[in-house]
């Protein structure tokens, strides 16, 4: 069963931008709204690094120093969605981006299957 789903993806010119969501339609509402959703990537030949995160109650954010001031990371809980917007985008910003999802509730994790950035110089 799906728990994650990630769109927006695609390929952009560098100084372009892109907005991901990610959806966890699954989710009982009360139990996304103490949800953790962290953006993390990977590029080829490279390990997954955090982009963002976002806090489920607090509303907590934080940012990898590479994106800070260029992405922002935000959510609505009555859609049970969040959304990573990417602006200024530079060809080292080009990965799979992934979306995971850890709830308080029962302490689960969940990643999506990932969607493709790719920025050209």
């Amino acid at each position: 069963q799906v728990q994650i789903v990630e769109s927006g993806g695609g390929l952009v010119q560098a100084g372009g931008s892109l907005r991901l969501s990610c959806t966890a339609p699954r989710f009982i509402l009360s139990t996304y709204t103490v949800t953790d959703i962290t953006w993390y990537r990977q590029a080829p030949g490279k390990e997954r690094e955090l982009v963002a995160r976002i806090t489920g109650a607090g509303g907590s954010i934080n940012y990898a120093d590479s994106v800070k001031g260029r992405f922002t990371i935000s959510r609505h809980n009555g859609k049970k969605t969040a959304y990573l917007q990417m602006n200024n985008l530079k060809p080292e910003d080009t990965g799979v981006y992934y979306c995971n999802a850890l709830e308080h509730v029962q302490g689960r994790e969940y990643w999506g299957q990932g969607t493709q950035v790719t920025v050209s110089s």
